[in-house]
């Protein structure tokens, strides 16, 4: 279901939201194209255009990065957030002043590109998932210092959050098995250090570790890269009060098929590709009164 922004961030993911924001602002510089061009007091008004059937999701961006700049501005919504439009649709109104809309016209152009990029590919593997119960999730494979953004663009499109961060859920990868000497181990460890327990989820490559993650206890069952006759067996092994994820070679072609594996399909699959590799919407600002 589909959060709003203002209630999707929490006060940490708002204050990173504005310090990648910063850093954006940062990289640009002063406006001296700009403020070479136009006087102090010169207001501008703009429209930002979908150039492209597409998602409209990031809007309430504008405000945050003008913000940033100015107090004097104004912007309003012609589309309702996290909605398809066809292209050409004016989806956003802006007045400000002229050096103040021109320097945030490319961050907040790349803000709402990227997430609307986002949105389209995950809905296009939500509806990939119709009918079969199982949900889509993100991964942590994001941009870094954009991870609350991407996400809340995941969701946008349809799709589930993993986990935010490292605190949400305890993942036992390799690594860290490797480092404790095994899954039992591992698990006993964390339930032994914290009180109450975050939930565990234990990755698993080899019907070995299955039974030993279930066996200790573990919440969820991630089954990592198993061609499509041993993540047969391994769902086989995983009982309906334990949660089972499906991660690792998955694609637009083979989801559904993962998604109606039998006796037992998975509850979740989560796809890195969501976030890494998703293709930026086409979105331009356009001028209304460009004279000076």
């Amino acid at each position: 279901m589909f959060t709003p922004w203002n209630s999707f961030f929490s006060p940490e993911g708002r204050s990173l939201l504005q310090r990648s924001i910063d850093l954006a602002l940062d990289e640009d510089g002063p406006e001296l194209t700009a403020q070479g061009i136009f006087a102090e007091d010169t207001a501008l008004r703009a429209v930002i255009r979908a150039k492209e059937d597409t998602l409209v999701v990031g809007l309430p961006v504008i405000g945050e990065v003008l913000t940033r700049l100015t107090r004097d501005f104004r912007w309003k919504a012609l589309a309702q957030e996290a909605t398809p439009v066809p292209a050409m649709t004016q989806v956003a109104e802006i007045t400000a002043p002229a050096v103040a809309l021109l320097k945030a016209e490319r961050v907040i152009l790349n803000f709402v590109c990227h997430l609307s990029g986002i949105a389209n590919l995950t809905a296009r593997y939500v509806r990939e998932l119709e009918g079969t119960g199982v949900r889509l999730l993100d991964t942590r494979k994001t941009t870094p210092g954009l991870r609350w953004p991407e996400k809340y663009a995941v969701q946008a499109g349809g799709g589930c959050n993993h986990r935010k961060d490292l605190t949400e859920m305890l993942m036992l990868k390799d690594n860290h098995i490797d480092a404790a000497g095994s899954v039992t181990a591992a698990v006993r460890a964390l339930r032994a250090r914290y009180a109450p327990c975050p939930p565990i989820e234990v990755e698993c490559r080899t019907l070995l570790h299955v039974r030993e993650a279930l066996a200790a206890g573990a919440d969820r069952i991630m089954l990592d890269n198993m061609d499509a006759p041993l993540l047969g067996e391994a769902l086989a092994l995983i009982p309906p009060q334990t949660e089972a994820e499906v991660s690792g070679g998955v694609c637009l072609e083979n989801i559904r098929a993962i998604a109606r594996t039998a006796p037992r399909p998975p509850d979740f699959i989560s796809v890195g590709r969501l976030t890494h590799s998703a293709t930026a919407a086409d979105f331009s600002m356009l001028l209304l009164n460009p004279q000076t």
